[in-house]
């Protein structure tokens, strides 16, 4: 049986780490990847060894800049001829005012959360192209729909996440390759920990479903979006607990 690849940015934690956990207690071989956080990708590498029997790589690396993407692709490509699923999930966030925003700080989120996406697709979709296979799922938020009020940078960032994957869906559709995104409402990852107790209480008062969501949820959803027929592509799919 051939191996089925997947890479997953973003995979020390949160939503990334159960999607890599998810896929590799399904059989696939998971390309790990994070930026800096060597312990904690190493650590889900030995569960994915232990736990589950199955295989996966490292690849640390800042999916923001296009000379790591590159070297990460050199290494996966050296691994197999083509990835079966590119999870683009490596995200981040700022809060605060707009107007006292840094542009360093604008940048660094519009790189980790957009430019990434463009980055790891560029090098990711040939091979795909040639087999005419592949599922490209991209990790997006209710707040690139909604806007966030002094979340600027991440609503900005995750609109233009449903804008490209909307418009790649198109391109890739007649190549048999589907693109969709999840917009996450709020999930209970440390992402969501800069917030403190009683704003983290009313925003849960506000989700009809009066509960975060969790990064096993999303999870599922990425693997069933991932076998799901290839009619359904371009699609920003909601998982938010009713709040849109």
């Amino acid at each position: 049986m051939n191996r089925k690849n997947i890479l997953v940015t973003g995979a020390s934690r949160g939503i990334g780490r159960a999607v890599a956990l998810k896929f590799a207690s399904e059989g696939y071989h998971v390309f790990l990847n994070c930026r800096t956080s060597a312990a904690e990708l190493e650590q889900v590498q030995r569960i994915i060894d232990e736990e589950y029997h199955a295989s996966s790589e490292t690849l640390l690396g800042d999916v923001g800049n296009p000379e790591d993407v590159a070297s990460m692709f050199e290494q996966i490509y050296r691994s197999c001829d083509c990835l079966d699923v590119l999870v683009n999930n490596a995200g981040i966030s700022h809060i605060g005012l707009l107007m006292d925003m840094e542009d360093n700080e604008w940048q660094r989120v519009l790189n980790t959360n957009l430019s990434s996406v463009f980055y790891c697709c560029r090098k990711a979709i040939p091979p795909m192209i040639s087999r005419k296979c592949g599922r490209i799922i991209n990790i997006s938020s209710m707040w690139g729909t909604s806007g966030a009020s002094c979340e600027a940078a991440y609503s900005a960032s995750k609109s233009g996440v449903n804008g490209l994957t909307k418009a790649l869906a198109k391109e890739l559709a007649p190549s048999k390759i589907p693109v969709n995104a999840i917009a996450c409402g709020v999930i209970d990852t440390e992402m969501n920990n800069q917030l403190s107790k009683d704003e983290r209480l009313k925003l849960e008062e506000e989700i009809p479903a009066g509960r975060y969501g969790t990064t096993g949820e999303i999870a599922q959803i990425v693997w069933d979006v991932a076998h799901a027929p290839e009619y359904l592509t371009g699609q920003i799919i909601g998982v938010d607990g009713g709040y849109l």
